[in-house]
């Protein structure tokens, strides 16, 4: 791989114009051995390109670039919805011939208008997945991942997962040794673990319902303790099926999911700004074991509650 064009338009957005750079444009570093590529900016009307934060680009290649690319970055633009028609029209032709195409966070909208979703499993920022799905149903979104390589098509998450995708199409390409020199030199990590799931943030306390809203405040102050569904309903003054089919209706989900997804928010606030050991955090959310908050944690987040704390801890664990 040799050619690689960077597609940004009016509205670009630096950051992630950026992200794509700091992989593929990077000059040769005798200690690293690294890749190096011949990088164009282009954009479908040369001149001044409109900036999203307060400053403006001058690009002076137009999309013709495309034509030899063998790798295509499409830059993330603020009014992600709209795209110019020529930029459409190239990339989906660039796609088409086989050429790698790239896109992260907002960005895989114009792999979507050129067609390149169809068919093809991709994602986006988690806050605009189901938004994705909605415009373009042909696609199959993936919101909780980091990014997907479906065949020659690479879409990335938000914002800094513009870099774990390039890097990881980098290590198909080239190998995990350059890959990882790559990303020590960015100073981040080769591989990230865990999807964007650990980057949605669930509020504790959460309550949404309309007869049982005391009963769900209630139930958060006594979280470490059981919470069978006989024993809310028993707070309710319910029975148990009545209960159930009143609590699914305030609250489109069942009481054992509801609990189960209060003590992962907790225990996620308490990794994150307590010094309290994981077996203690289990037992002070309700699940009583690590091991049970290993489980829970893993499956609504994607990572463990460690390697949670190792990424958005804010304080030292003194044992």
């Amino acid at each position: 791989m040799k050619n690689i064009a960077v597609v940004v338009q009016d509205g670009a957005e630096p950051f992630g114009l950026g992200a794509i750079c700091e992989v593929w444009a990077e000059p040769f570093h005798p200690e690293d051995e690294n890749p190096v590529f011949d990088v164009t900016v282009c954009t479908p009307e040369p001149g001044r390109v409109r900036g999203a934060s307060g400053f403006d680009l001058h690009v002076e290649h137009g999309l013709e670039a495309l034509e030899r690319a063998d790798l295509v970055c499409i830059a993330p633009k603020r009014e992600y919805r709209t795209h110019h028609p020529a930029a459409v029209e190239a990339v989906g032709a660039a796609g088409r011939r086989g050429a790698w195409v790239s896109a992260h966070c907002t960005g895989s909208w114009l792999l979507g208008e050129a067609g390149l979703l169809d068919g093809r499993r991709c994602t986006t920022h988690w806050r605009y997945g189901a938004e994705l799905q909605a415009a373009f149903p042909e696609a199959t979104v993936d919101a909780d991942v980091l990014y997907v390589l479906d065949q020659n098509i690479l879409t990335g998450a938000g914002s800094t997962a513009g870099l774990d995708a390039s890097l990881h199409l980098m290590r198909q390409l080239y190998g995990s040794k350059v890959a990882a020199t790559a990303a020590r030199r960015i100073v981040m990590p080769p591989h990230r673990d865990g999807g964007q799931a650990q980057y949605v943030r669930t509020p504790v306390g959460e309550v949404e319902a309309e007869t049982l809203a005391p009963l769900l405040e209630w139930v958060l102050v006594h979280l470490d303790e059981p919470m069978p569904v006989e024993r809310l309903a028993r707070e309710a003054h319910m029975s148990a099926r009545t209960f159930a089919r009143r609590f699914r209706d305030e609250t489109g989900t069942t009481p054992l999911q509801w609990v189960t997804g209060q003590r992962v928010a907790l225990a996620e606030e308490l990794l994150e700004t307590s010094t309290l050991a994981v077996e203690q955090i289990a037992t002070r959310v309700g699940f009583g074991n690590a091991a049970t908050l290993r489980h829970h944690f893993g499956a609504a987040r994607g990572i463990t509650p460690q390697a949670y704390r190792k990424t958005f801890g804010l304080q030292e664990v003194v044992a």
